[in-house]
Formats: C-alpha cells, structure tokens, sequence
C-alpha cells in the first residue's frame, strides 16, 4: 500500500490507467479532487484484481466508513461529504475497480460478483480495516448491500443512495432514455443526457462533467453485475436515502420493498432530488442523515466499550 498527499503521487496510476480515456479526463478528475478538504491522501491498494485507488480522509484510527460510488462517477465525487463524514469517521472512497478513475486491473479478472466479493475483502484488508460502515450510490448501493450480505461482520453499518437493483428494477423510460448514451457515449451527448436528467436540482457542473468525460474515455469497461441481492438477509443497520424524483426507479415502490424486506430499515426521502443529484445536489442534508445515522453507531461503540472496562 503506497500513499501520498492529495494531487501528488499520481502520474503512474494516470499513465496506467489512461489508455482509454483523455488527458482531459484526468484534468477534470484532479479538479474534483482538489475540492477535497486539506488533509487528504491517495492511497494505492494492492489486490489480487489489481490496484485500487482510495482517497482518505479523517483521523487515522477512527471508525471507517467506505464510500463506493455510482457507476461513472468516481471516487472523487464525494467531495462535498467527506469534511462532514470525516469529522469522526476515517473516510476511504475507492475507484471501484473496473470502473472509471485511477484504479488499474490486473491479475486475476473481475467477472462475477464473487469476483466483487473478493475484491472488496482485499481492499479492506490491505487498508487495515477489520470492519467499516458502507455508503453507496446507485451501483454502489448494489456493491455495498452486496457485501453487507456476504460478509456481515465486515459491516457494521449500511448507509444506501437512492439503490438501483436492490430493491427494484429500472422503470423502463429510464431504459430508453439511457440507451443512446451506453451505445454511443460522446461527452456532449452524454452533459446533455445528465443536464435533463437532473433538472432543477443544483447537481456539481464540474462532476457532471467528469462523468460525461468518463463515459466517453472508458466506453469499454464492463461492471461488473448481478442478481438482486436477497436483503431480507441483512444484519446490519441500514439507511436508505432515496431521490424523490428519482428517474431511474419508482421511488415509493423502493421504499415499500426495503421496507418488507428489511423491518429495521431507517427510510427517508429528499424530495427535490433526481437520482444522478446524489451526492453533490443539497449535500447539507445528504451530510445531516447519513452523519447522524453513523453517530449511532458511534455512540453504540462507546457504550460497549464502557462496558467492557466496567466488567
């Protein structure tokens, strides 16, 4: 595991990684990074399906909370939650392996989601985190709920926005209206793409940008999918956080699933949001949520401990 003080540390992951994708790309993702509070670091993790990208953030010995991103959109978009999260927490947002950013594959290939499963053991052993909570968006939702299921002692919390495929499917306009962007991603069509679908919200133009670069400069990558996990399973203490506009999926529908699968389940809605808002549209009230869901189980930790020494 190499790290490095943010902005620096980077040109080897750029030039491995840059073979599909822009200078132009890798200027916007910098950009995004550079919003980051001060105090950031990269890290470089070893796994056995290649090298992962982290960015760090909060007190070294602190509670860690992962961050796994939507599909396209980085590790770098979290800049607008990490001062907040990491107050008390040591935040590490991944390049999801795969995906678009600074993560390079190699050796043994990503295909199925046992492969995930893997990956994402190794990432957190080699930054040696025995258990974390989870925050993820869209795809990263699916990732995280994933994990939460195949490796519940790994998870101590499950934090999930506006979740794609873990609930409910795809409402089938959304299908449609995605369509010509997956099948010819220029960055122009793919701005205009996301300008309409977050229409009226106060989505970041800079990682809007980003994404539309991405998905011109990694046409090619293939995520990585699966079935629809099985949440009724799910032990941890779980959040979901769902766009009230969301195009992607029937917001009440999602709710009124994870509610019958998981009874424990903390649900709320941001009204004013479309699901490509989250997480740089309102993150004020994003931070207040998710900040005050992973107190508790701060709070739970200190108790335990306090315990623990009275015996």
């Amino acid at each position: 595991m190499t790290e490095s003080a943010s902005g620096s540390g980077s040109a080897s992951a750029s030039a491995s990684a840059s073979a599909p994708a822009s200078q132009e790309f890798f200027a916007a993702y910098d950009a995004l990074l550079a919003r980051w509070p001060a105090g950031t670091t990269e890290i470089d993790v070893p796994t056995p399906y290649g090298t992962t990208r982290v960015h760090a953030y909060g007190p070294v010995g602190a509670p860690a909370v992962l961050l796994l991103h939507g599909g396209g959109s980085t590790g770098a978009v979290w800049f607008a939650n990490a001062a907040a999260l990491g107050a008390h927490h040591r935040v590490l947002a991944a390049d999801i392996l795969g995906d678009a950013g600074r993560s390079v594959r190699g050796g043994r290939p990503l295909r199925a989601s046992a492969d995930l499963m893997g990956w994402l053991d190794a990432l957190l052993d080699g930054l040696g985190v025995r258990s974390a909570a989870l925050l993820g968006h869209s795809y990263g939702a699916w990732i995280a709920l994933t994990y939460a299921l195949h490796a519940p002692d790994r998870v101590d919390r499950l934090v999930l926005l506006d979740p794609t495929q873990c609930f409910a499917g795809f409402r089938p306009g959304f299908l449609l209206r995605s369509l010509p962007v997956l099948v010819r991603p220029r960055a122009a069509r793919v701005l205009a793409y996301l300008d309409r679908e977050t229409a009226g919200t106060d989505t970041d133009p800079d990682w809007k940008r980003l994404f539309a670069l991405a998905a011109a400069g990694f046409a090619g990558r293939k995520l990585v999918l699966g079935r629809r996990p099985d949440a009724g399973a799910l032990r941890a203490p779980l959040l979901v956080l769902l766009a009230g506009r969301s195009g992607a999926h029937d917001p009440e529908e999602v709710a009124a699933r994870a509610r019958a699968s998981v009874p424990h389940a903390r649900i709320e809605v941001l009204p004013r949001l479309t699901h490509y808002a989250l997480p740089t549209a309102a993150p004020a009230e994003t931070n207040r949520m998710v900040c005050a869901f992973l107190e508790a189980d701060r709070a739970d930790r200190a108790d335990r401990e306090g315990q623990s020494r009275s015996r």
